[in-house]
């Protein structure tokens, strides 16, 4: 009979404290610093980081996140918190953390806790649908450094992506269903993922591919004309090119093109956050309807819902197999 005992580790990106300038510049420049994220060297990048953006952006991106603050506190944190008490539920007898990788709960904390229940397996599941340098692989590498500290390490078994297992396109699928139902069908669909530089896929990230297969297994899915949707990436930071086309630029133009209903849908987001609430719900509506579209409509991420859960309870499964 096998003694193995599993422990399941839940890993978002992270969220401020709280919306304040102070918190926000305290996350920022964790996040920021990760080579993973900003490759620059630092010689030229601390400076830059130090004493022109955290400054700067600190306060703007408070007010952002004060527009999306709730009663429970920031959505990100709160929708993780629940996929990880609603996933302890079904895997009994097997613990489930969450832990961020910039922020509270934070992963040092996080494998802490499992380990000191005893687990010699480790399930590590990075909320990013899409394989990306950017996220996955830094959560790689904060594990592993992480586990440095241990004289005895636990069994890794690392869940690098899920961009194509059936259920998380059949949950997506959905999602988009329901909103069709409620909404109606719109001109365009757009599936909006989360950018990254131009220059990482050119050296080997494998985003673009996972996003791509993502919306091709929607496209076939759905019974809504493939011309009609179409692949976007937002959150573009600095000047340098990051993946188009870009969401925002697409909003502005599709109403020349005789759009004046979308709706959009974020599948590489786990859970509603500041750059689906803020950046999409509001922004990009607000960008859409001035440029003349008549009516949109932001289609949630999965969230705490049932399908959702299913599908990290399978992918736990897997992992054990």
């Amino acid at each position: 009979m096998s003694s193995n005992k599993y422990g399941v580790l839940l890993v978002n990106l992270g969220t401020p404290d709280e919306p304040t300038p102070v918190a926000i510049r305290r996350y920022l420049a964790k996040f920021l610093s990760d080579r993973r994220v900003v490759d620059i060297p630092p010689f030229i990048w601390k400076p830059l980081l130090y004493g022109i953006i955290l400054p700067f952006r600190s306060s703007r991106v408070a007010k952002l996140y004060q527009g999306i603050w709730t009663e429970e506190g920031s959505p990100l944190l709160v929708y993780s918190q629940r996929q990880q008490t609603l996933l302890n539920e079904r895997l009994t007898d097997i613990p489930v953390v969450l832990g961020m990788s910039y922020g509270f709960p934070s992963l040092p904390q996080a494998v802490g806790n499992l380990l000191q229940q005893g687990i010699d397996h480790l399930i590590v599941l990075p909320l990013y649908p899409q394989y990306s340098s950017t996220t996955s692989a830094a959560v790689f590498d904060s594990i592993s450094k992480i586990l440095k500290g241990y004289r005895t390490i636990p069994h890794l078994h690392f869940i690098r992506s899920y961009a194509t297992h059936p259920a998380y396109i059949a949950a997506l699928k959905a999602t988009i269903e329901q909103s069709f139902e409620k909404h109606g069908l719109p001109d365009r669909l757009l599936l909006s993922y989360h950018g990254i530089p131009e220059r990482l896929a050119t050296i080997g990230d494998i985003y673009p591919q996972d996003c791509r297969a993502t919306t091709e297994l929607l496209i076939q899915a759905l019974d809504y004309p493939a011309d009609k949707i179409m692949m976007t990436f937002q959150s573009r930071f600095g000047r340098l090119p990051w993946l188009t086309p870009y969401t925002d630029k697409t909003m502005a133009l599709l109403p020349e093109q005789g759009v004046e209903h979308v709706q959009v849908l974020c599948p590489g987001f786990s859970s509603d956050c500041l750059e689906t609430l803020e950046e999409i719900q509001q922004q990009n509506q607000a960008i859409f309807l001035h440029a003349g579209g008549k009516k949109f409509e932001y289609i949630s991420a999965l969230n705490d819902n049932e399908a959702h859960i299913s599908l990290l309870e399978q992918l736990v499964n897997n992992a054990m197999k």
